[in-house]
């Protein structure tokens, strides 16, 4: 299975976080899927992180590079295609990174990996 992981679960699993459904912790540890997080995660932490609304990520943003490798998870670049996608998407969903990560997962037909209700109707698969 190939997953795009929401900002939020990439945090959790990370942070080890019991918010996870351990369902979904099961699924990111199984060996054969590829696991994969956007830049535009690695954006969104940062800036939460700088805006004092995620000071939990202080490691995540000094190391994100070599944790996405420990973890085995392969870095999505946002490309001029995710960003045309994002910008046109017909949603009314206002997150730039929310909307980035659909045109993602459209894009490049992975499942997004989301408790977010919001986002579940503007992709064709998701897990959680």
């Amino acid at each position: 299975m190939k997953l795009l992981l929401d900002t939020h679960a990439l945090v959790w699993w990370l942070l080890d976080e019991p918010a996870l459904p351990k369902r979904v912790a099961g699924v990111l540890r199984a060996p054969g899927n590829e696991i994969f997080v956007s830049s535009a995660s690695a954006w969104e932490i940062a800036t939460k992180y700088r805006l004092g609304r995620m000071p939990q990520a202080e490691s995540l943003v000094q190391g994100f590079r070599e944790i996405l490798e420990e973890q085995r998870f392969a870095a999505l670049p946002v490309s001029v295609e995710h960003a045309l996608a994002a910008g046109l998407l017909k949603a009314d969903h206002a997150d730039p990174f929310d909307r980035m990560l659909v045109a993602q997962a459209r894009l490049e037909g992975l499942r997004l990996v989301t408790g977010d209700r919001a986002l579940k109707p503007l992709v064709p698969a998701v897990l959680w």
